[in-house]
């Protein structure tokens, strides 16, 4: 189970840094541009379409080991950020401390609403098993 898992997650995460270092050569930095946050997207996503055509996957091995890591997504996003450099970001000046605090105050706003769309969906599932 997490041996699937773990390759799913490498593979969301060579795709990330791989986006990232093309969105970054596109803007013009020679640097990789948010490619742990692009893997978790990828990663959220594959987890999202795997609860979505459960039914079609005959792999029981692959949809425990997706499951595995959405539940980890949080530490793996933890572990995954303290590659970056962040010391360089933050001796880069003010921008990067004031982008970085923009967007975790815009994230923690958005709690609520992703809770709302949450808790409709799984209201949803328990109207359909009734």
């Amino acid at each position: 189970m997490v041996i699937y898992g773990v390759l799913l997650l490498a593979v969301c995460y060579f795709a990330g840094l791989f986006v990232g270092e093309v969105t970054g050569r596109l803007v013009g930095l020679n640097a990789n541009v948010g490619g742990v946050g692009f893997a978790m997207l990828f990663l959220l996503l594959l987890c999202s379409y795997s609860e979505t055509v459960k039914n079609s996957l005959r792999n029981e091995r692959l949809c425990s080991g997706l499951k595995f890591w959405q539940n980890m997504y949080i530490p793996v996003v933890i572990a995954m950020s303290a590659s970056q450099d962040v010391v360089r970001a933050v001796r880069s000046g003010w921008l990067a401390i004031l982008c970085g605090i923009t967007l975790t105050v815009l994230s923690l706003c958005l709690i609520p609403f992703v809770s709302r769309i949450s808790s409709s969906k799984a209201k949803q599932g328990e109207e359909g098993m009734e």
